[in-house]
Parts: structure tokens; C-alpha cells; sequence
């Protein structure tokens, strides 16, 4: 069965290399104060964890066991999905201990399990311009279609925005520009807190420690190549960096499932991709009924405790992930096996149909949960 722990290299894709584009520097945000930086790296760490649950949802309603043949075949016609959507997750997952890395480095206080973190789905991206919301829905075009909004790559000309933003891209620039305006002396943090490769299982080297300004520039520099792409093209950054082969960034991989077509390398940004067809079978998914919340089922109900057990297996993970990032970065291998028990839990749940005269299952709501 696949995992989300080791991510599914997509076949016969290569990755590539960020190139900082030359001479480019966005306006300082010269008003942001340290105090301020850290409140909205700490922001960043929650605008990467939001996009988590919702990926995980179209991720498994692909993956819900199958019990025929017929539905064995329908999960290969969506192999293709399946290895991308796994894949993003993966790097997203990434993302977030990397902006708690910068957090940590500036003198910040990574906060990953209390009940603010955990946003209510559906949800607004965290101080984004409320745009459009995120939900916990099986995988469909709509899906789909939500994913590219999350990923959308900036425009050459949008401002730096740390609060309203219309795209990540344009968030990170502000975050970016705050850091270069106060330089390394604010880089004041507990060396010991940095998470590293070693530390987090299937980085490939992707992940960055940082001590330094530098150190922060790049780990921006790769979370924004890997979801929009580098300085207007479909590539993420990552092959001269870290070896890796060229892959496309996460909002151009979300657009091959949707047009059912593999990118070519000389695609460009605003055109449709021109390559090979994929397959895909929209109608080979669970259908999940979108956010559901544990106060949907019968409170002691089998249903309610497995959503309960579920939240609950979601709050360790969130833990070992926080005091891997507060000073006992060893503690995250603790990790791999809490996500596989979190990925049968939400299997689970999504081969159990409501009963309630629909044909819709049900599935994890993603709650903030003491435990």
C-alpha cells in the first residue's frame, strides 16, 4: 500500500534547480518590527499546516481499500494523482518545519498544537484577502481547482503582503524583505532548535537549517519555488540545490491532473501543458462528505469514537512535531509511525458509508482534540 512517508517519484520526471532571480528585491517592509517578523512566521507555519488536512482528504478518498478487482484497476487509473497529490504533501509538510526553523532562528517560539492553530474547515488561508475557502473534500475537479487557487503563482508586479494577501508568493516577499531590512543581527536563536535532514525522514536535503540571514533567504526561496515555480516558469528549485531531478512546482503538477496532460520542460507559465495524457477517473473516489465534523455523529456513537481517535491520533502527531521544533529535533523520527496509524485512521473512516439515505461516507474532521 502506498505512503505518505516516502513520496512516489512521479515517472519519467526530472527536478530543477532554483535560480534566484538576479537583481531582484522587492520594497522593504521597513515599519515590521522583530516582535512582528515572528508573529508572522508563526503565521507561515499555519498557513502551511492548513493546506495539509485538505490535501490528506483528496489524498485517501483515492485510497480507501479497495475490495474488487474493479476498484483495485480504478486506483491504477489514478496512480498518476495519487503520487503527485502525495508528493505536494509531503513538501508542504516540509514547509511548515521550515518556517518554523526561520521562527526558531530569529529568536521565536514555534506554536503547533493549541486550538488556534488548527483552523475550522471550511477556512480562509490564515491573513490571507479571503479570497476563497478551503475545505475537507474528496478529490474532483472542484478539488482541483481549489488546490491551483492555494498554489497560484504571483505576478511580476504584486507588492509584497504580509497581511491580505491574494498569494503565498507575495506573503513570503514581505516575510523576505522584513528579514534582509533587519539582518543577521536578529538571528538570535538556540542553534540546538533547528531541525535538519536527519531529523526529518524523506527531506532528501531539501530541508534547511538556518542560522543565519542567508540560510532564511534560501528556505524562503525553496518553499515559493516549490509551490508557484521559479520567476515565472513551471519548474520548482530544487535539481543543482540538492541533486534531485527536475519536477515541476506544485501548482503546475495540480494543473497536469486537472487538464489530464504532462507539462513539457519548454511549457510556459500561462499556457494549457502540452505533453503526454494522464489518466484519471473522477467518478474512482470515495465520496466523502465535505467537512465533516465530529458533532455530525451520534456522540459515543462507533462513528464518533473513530473520529475522536482519529482528532486524537492528529493532536500526537502535532505534538511531536512541536517539541521537535522547541528544542528536541530528534524527537520528530517519533513521527513515522503516528502518521501511518493517522493514515488508516482516516482510511477508516472513509469506507464507512453515513446510512443516513445518501450515498456519502464519512471521514476525518481534523479537530483540535485533548489528549
Amino acid at each position: 500500500m502506498s505512503n505518505i512517508l516516502q513520496p512516489a517519484r512521479v515517472p519519467g520526471r526530472k527536478r530543477q534547480r532554483l535560480v534566484p532571480p538576479a537583481g531582484r528585491m522587492m520594497g522593504l517592509v521597513a515599519g515590521m518590527t522583530v516582535e512582528e517578523l515572528r508573529a508572522h512566521f508563526q503565521t507561515a507555519i499555519e498557513l502551511e499546516h492548513s493546506t495539509i488536512p485538505p490535501y490528506l482528504c483528496a489524498l485517501y478518498s483515492l485510497d480507501a481499500q479497495k475490495k474488487n478487482d474493479a476498484q483495485k484497476n480504478d486506483e491504477q487509473k489514478n496512480q498518476f494523482a495519487y503520487q503527485v497529490i502525495q508528493s505536494v504533501v509531503m513538501e508542504e509538510m516540509l514547509h511548515m518545519i521550515q518556517a518554523a526553523n526561520i521562527l526558531a532562528a530569529i529568536g521565536g517560539r514555534p506554536a503547533l498544537n493549541n486550538p488556534k492553530f488548527i483552523p475550522e474547515y471550511p477556512t480562509f488561508l490564515p491573513h490571507s484577502d479571503d479570497a476563497f475557502k478551503v475545505g475537507l473534500q474528496k478529490f474532483s475537479r472542484d478539488t482541483m481547482e481549489t488546490f491551483l487557487k492555494i498554489e497560484m503563482p504571483a505576478t511580476r508586479c504584486a507588492p509584497p503582503q504580509p497581511n491580505n494577501y491574494h498569494t503565498i508568493g507575495q506573503f513570503y516577499a514581505a516575510l523576505k524583505d522584513a528579514l534582509i531590512y533587519h539582518g543577521d543581527a536578529i538571528f538570535t536563536g538556540d542553534p540546538s532548535w533547528q531541525v535538519t535532514p536527519d531529523h526529518y525522514y524523506g527531506s532528501g536535503g531539501k530541508l534547511l537549517p538556518v542560522y543565519e540571514l542567508d540560510h532564511a533567504i534560501e528556505g524562503i526561496n525553496e518553499i515559493v519555488g516549490q509551490g508557484e515555480g521559479i520567476d515565472t516558469t513551471i519548474e520548482d528549485p530544487d535539481q543543482q540545490m540538492f541533486g534531485q531531478e527536475v519536477e515541476y512546482a506544485h501548482y503546475f503538477r495540480f494543473n497536469e491532473i486537472l487538464q489530464e496532460r504532462r507539462y513539457r520542460p519548454e511549457d510556459k507559465v500561462h499556457e494549457p501543458p502540452s505533453g503526454v495524457p494522464v489518466v484519471v477517473d473522477w467518478n474512482a473516489v470515495i465520496d466523502l462528505r465535505p467537512n465533516p465534523k465530529m458533532k455530525d455523529y451520534p456522540a459515543g456513537s462507533p462513528l464518533w469514537r473513530m473520529a475522536l481517535e482519529c482528532n486524537q491520533t492528529y493532536m500526537q502527531l502535532l505534538n511531536i512535531i512541536q517539541v521537535a521544533c522547541t528544542g528536541s529535533p530528534d524527537k520528530l523520527k517519533q513521527a513515522i509511525p503516528v502518521m501511518y496509524e493517522l493514515k488508516y485512521q482516516v482510511q477508516g473512516l472513509m469506507n464507512v458509508p453515513l446510512g443516513d439515505g445518501s450515498v456519502q461516507h464519512a471521514g476525518p474532521s481534523f479537530e483540535y482534540t485533548p489528549i
